[in-house]
């Protein structure tokens, strides 16, 4: 019952597929910080192979038909893409989804103040993080500032090799006393991840020289007044790129794994896909996973039946009924991370149902806490036609629980998916480090995601 490492089967023509697809992979979490440039990176992609705007069909009252591809730009925090099939869509869609949102840090709307000649700025953290893992390093500053005339300002300072970067202090060692007598989950708290941004005062400048100068930095440089901040979304994020990772190369450390690499694996199998397919793929790319799908872009928003909706209309065979029966009928990947076993935490695994990295793609027939609270269960017919879909492609593959037993728990967009009625599974790539700053995954991994996910589509 013990799954291969799958670098065991590689000859040197896969090895050099799996270099290239982990060389296009780093590229797209270097330039997809956020959910939006994700959403930038994967427009341009799908319109390079031949998607077309939703809305533009729409507007343009095409006609769609077996063999066309669209795409939804959600607010430009979420994309939705299609190749219609030629089955007719209320049998049902082969859908892979995933989230590209992140934890972080988020500037709050009023963030600026001075303090003991120090600008900083508040910050609110998103998703689920150790607060302590986030002070002392180096952070960038990425999103966008919307001005009152509509006009929008776009950020990113920090990357560039000759950027500034700024970053949260932490209590130096010598002082730190009471501060390491603290439960580690109390030792920085959230009010206290404020970002250091500017350190000199403006010439002449007598109430709060510091913040002073800093805005007319922003105002030189940017264009950004103080209360433009007011409709602004910051993002303080890990400066750098993502690196190889351990002597040999095998895997990559860097920011967002969770949930990116899922999402650019199954973004890359869908641009594989040439053929018209037997069924409808969709793929999904969805936002505010970390903090419970919520708001218009999240999985508990109606966008994806509202887009099936448009495209049955625009197929010329739009009905309530025929909506609902595309929904129910479908089948899902639920494309998401996995705790990736570490030997360093041992005890917070059952090894046996661990998910190791390198030994391919991970199916959770369930996430949760406790008693499997808060999550989909899969069923055991569907886990059936998956594990011969992908024993038939010669995926590499491996099943996991999310940790002990009561040790914890987490969830995805899969039960909410499921509140259609489709068939659903969570599958993803092992990680370490979740949610820490600096993620790591597998190579490996990588490459048997974009497999499964393509395999997927194309039998399901």
């Amino acid at each position: 019952m013990e799954r291969p490492n799958a670098w065991k089967n590689y000859q040197s023509v896969e090895l050099e597929k799996v270099e290239s697809l982990a060389k296009e992979y780093r590229a797209f979490l270097d330039h997809g910080k956020t959910e939006r440039e994700c959403v930038n990176q994967t427009v341009k992609k799908l319109e390079k192979a031949g998607f077309v705007s939703l809305e533009k069909a729409i507007a343009d009252e095409r006609k769609l038909h077996a063999g066309d591809r669209v795409y939804l730009n959600k607010m430009g925090k979420a994309v939705l893409a299609f190749i219609i099939g030629k089955q007719p869509l209320e049998k049902g869609m082969n859908i892979v989804g995933a989230h590209i949102d992140s934890p972080r840090l988020d500037l709050k709307q009023n963030p600026l103040y001075e303090d003991s000649d120090f600008a900083l700025a508040d910050t609110h953290y998103y998703g689920g993080i150790k607060k302590y893992q986030w002070v002392a390093r180096e952070l960038a500053l990425h999103g966008v500032v919307a001005r009152k005339d509509g006009s929008l300002v776009t950020l990113c300072i920090g990357e560039q090799e000759d950027d500034p970067v700024v970053g949260v202090t932490d209590l130096l060692i010598h002082l730190s006393q009471e501060q390491m007598a603290k439960k580690l989950s109390e030792s920085i708290t959230g009010e206290n991840l404020d970002i250091t941004l500017a350190g000199k005062p403006l010439a002449g400048e007598e109430k709060e020289p510091v913040k002073a100068a800093l805005l007319r930095i922003l105002k030189d440089e940017y264009g950004i007044e103080e209360e433009d901040l007011l409709s602004a979304e910051i993002e303080a994020v890990p400066a750098g790129k993502a690196r190889d990772f351990g002597l040999d190369r095998s895997m990559i450390m860097g920011y967002g794994h969770d949930d990116r690499v899922c999402a650019f694996a199954e973004l890359a199998a869908m641009l594989d896909i040439s053929d018209v397919p037997e069924y409808t793929c969709c793929g999904m790319l969805v936002d505010k996973e970390e903090i419970g799908s919520v708001g218009a872009t999240g999985m508990q928003s109606n966008y994806l039946e509202n887009a099936v909706a448009e495209i049955l209309n625009l197929m010329g065979d739009y009905s309530e009924l025929k909506v609902r029966r595309a929904l129910r009928s479908s089948r899902m990947l639920s494309c998401d991370v996995s705790a990736g076993y570490d030997p360093l935490y041992s005890s917070a695994f059952e090894k046996k149902n661990a998910a190791y990295l390198g030994r391919g793609v991970c199916y959770n027939k369930f996430t949760g806490r406790g008693g499997k609270s808060g999550s989909n269960d899969a069923n055991a017919e569907f886990i059936g036609k998956l594990r011969k879909i992908m024993d038939d492609n010669q995926v590499c593959w491996q099943t996991a629980e999310l940790g002990r037993v009561d040790l914890g728990g987490g969830g995805t967009i899969a039960y909410i998916c499921a509140l259609y009625g489709m068939e659903v599974i969570d599958s993803g790539v092992a990680v370490l480090n979740m949610h820490a700053p600096m993620e790591i995954i597998s190579k490996a991994d990588l490459y048997e995601a974009k497999k499964a996910y393509r395999a997927f589509m194309e039998n399901a």
